[in-house]
Formats: structure tokens, C-alpha cells, sequence
């Protein structure tokens, strides 16, 4: 009677093992699907707020509104405006290389005459 108890024992804590083991796999099965899930819903958000964005930016209460209804919006208007600004940069500082030139050989001009 001794032998039968301990051989029951040691079933029911293999038993109890096993099915510990089966419910973590499908809870981490199912914590990956949700991530993976959000993951693309989240990316095919983004590509079409920026196409809209790049599409309809010019006015800025357009803008102003778009940003206040999603917020995600605001990393991508962020970007949009940084690039803008940037070629505003890039032209202003060009004009001003054209103008400085244009000064010295102006000034160098006077000077030989």
C-alpha cells in the first residue's frame, strides 16, 4: 500500500507539471500575435497619414487640425516641417555666398578703377 501511494503521488506532479507548462505557451503564443498584430496596424497608419500629409501640406490650418485629431501625426508633421526648414536654410545661405561674391568683385572693381 506504501509503494501505491508514492507511485500516485509522482503522477499527479508530473500531471500538474505539464499542464503548468501548456497554459504559459499559449499565453506567450498569443502575446506575440497582439504585438505583431499592432505592429502592422500601426505601420499601415502611418504611411497613410504621410501620404496625406505630403499631399494636402501647404496650408497650416490644415496641418494644425490633422495634429489635433491623431497624435501619432505629430512625429511625422515634425519631419515634414524640420525638411522644409531645411531647404529654406539651404537656400538662404546660398543667396548669401552669391551676395558676398558679389560685394568682393564689386569692391575689387572700384579698387582697380
Amino acid at each position: 500500500v506504501v509503494v501505491e501511494v508514492a507511485v500516485v503521488e509522482v503522477v499527479v506532479l508530473a500531471v500538474a507539471e505539464i499542464v503548468v507548462a501548456e497554459v504559459v505557451v499559449l499565453v506567450m503564443v498569443e502575446i506575440v500575435v497582439v504585438e505583431v498584430v499592432v505592429l502592422v496596424v500601426v505601420e499601415v497608419v502611418v504611411f497613410k497619414v504621410v501620404v496625406l500629409v505630403v499631399v494636402e501640406v501647404a496650408v497650416v490650418e490644415v496641418v494644425v487640425l490633422v495634429v489635433a485629431e491623431v497624435v501619432v501625426i505629430e512625429a511625422v508633421v515634425l519631419v515634414v516641417v524640420e525638411v522644409a526648414v531645411v531647404e529654406v536654410v539651404v537656400f538662404v545661405v546660398v543667396e548669401v555666398v552669391v551676395v558676398e561674391v558679389a560685394v568682393l568683385v564689386a569692391v575689387e572693381v572700384v579698387v582697380f578703377k
